[in-house]
């Protein structure tokens, strides 16, 4: 608080405090938080694409790891969607806001692991031979190549901007990857080598992975490897 010296009592008189503001910084992050919903942006184009043809795929082939696979695409465009929330407006300045976004992420992320568990504990009791899926093969390598980039951007982005939430969906979107790694195994080994319990025990890694990431989004953690 300054003050200013009265020229007939020498009195001092209050002045209002003097507030600077740096329009580098405003714009800096304007221009995160425009770059952070690009990507929100294509990544719900890319997971609209994905699960549609995972589950459609999965149900053709009675897939329980593909129809998982899509499943997850459905809950990573849930969780984007958080973050386009979360980065409109001011809330990204809420702590609360930052909160219930990483609560509903994880949450998310239960509700896939409760899913896969229970239809791949089916599958291996029955002994479900799933068929074969070539397309589900080329939509795990082609996911393979394409997330690594994307989880990366997101994660630079992410933490740029502070936010733990932003940080956590770019992990669901690096965990798409290692998810497509695992369902290309599967798949490929049930098409190749007739190991149909492959299937099954991939949808149990996919739920183990996603209830690791649950447990971590709820508890605000995040991840400098993603």
């Amino acid at each position: 608080m300054g003050t200013v010296l009265d020229m007939a009592t020498e009195t001092p008189l209050p002045t209002l405090p003097v507030t600077i503001s740096d329009p580098n910084d405003r714009e800096t992050r304007q221009r995160l938080t425009s770059r952070a919903r690009r990507l929100t942006k294509l990544s719900l184009a890319w997971h609209a694409l994905e699960a549609a043809i995972a589950i459609a795929a999965g149900v053709i082939a009675g897939s329980v790891a593909l129809v998982g696979f899509g499943a997850d695409s459905v809950i990573e465009a849930g969780a984007g969607l958080v973050v386009l929330w979360l980065v409109s407006g001011e809330r990204l300045s809420s702590h609360r806001a930052e909160r219930t976004a990483q609560q509903l992420i994880a949450a998310s992320f239960l509700a896939l692991a409760l899913y896969v568990t229970i239809e791949s504990a089916r599958d291996l009791t029955a002994e479900h031979h799933p068929a074969v899926s070539w397309a589900g093969v080329a939509l795990a390598a082609v996911t393979l190549i394409a997330m690594p980039p994307l989880a990366a951007a997101k994660r630079k982005v992410g933490t740029a901007l502070g936010s733990a939430a932003t940080a956590s969906e770019s992990r669901q979107t690096m965990l798409c990857a290692y998810l497509s790694a695992a369902l290309l195994v599967g798949l490929l080994a049930n098409a190749l080598a007739g190991w149909w319990w492959a299937d099954p025990v991939v949808a149990l890694l996919i739920a183990a992975l996603a209830l690791t990431e649950a447990r971590d989004a709820w508890q605000g953690e995040s991840c400098a490897c993603c």
